[in-house]
């Protein structure tokens, strides 16, 4: 694959030639994509994460009495349903990291350029 080298104003100036196993690949629309999205997952932190109801910092004791207040039997104050209490099924942290063999990854790249 023979490519013009042009210089600062726009004229070319030389010819080199590509290798064609390199630049003249076909391109695959999947592949390109898989390494993408690889690419973009394995940035990713998932340092994400909120208090379950073990990890906040309330008592575990009993709010108040079970009978005689007319109000609602309850527990812990830390229970999900109020107000500082834990979260029950929150984001915890975790690996995004997805892997590729080599020679797919290769070749993505030979796809792109």
């Amino acid at each position: 694959m023979k490519v013009p080298v042009l210089n600062a104003s726009g004229k070319e100036i030389n010819t080199i030639d590509l290798p064609a196993d390199i630049f003249e690949v076909e391109i695959n629309m999947g592949l390109m994509h898989q390494a993408y999205v690889r690419q973009m997952a394995n940035a990713r932190l998932g340092t994400h994460k909120t208090q379950r109801r073990a990890d906040v910092s309330r008592t575990g004791a009993k709010w108040y009495r079970q009978k005689g207040t007319g109000r609602a039997r309850h527990g812990a104050r830390n229970a999900t349903q109020f107000v500082g209490g834990g979260r029950p099924k929150g984001p915890q942290p975790h690996k995004y990291i997805k892997d590729m063999p080599r020679k797919m990854r290769q070749q993505a790249i030979r796809c792109a350029l």
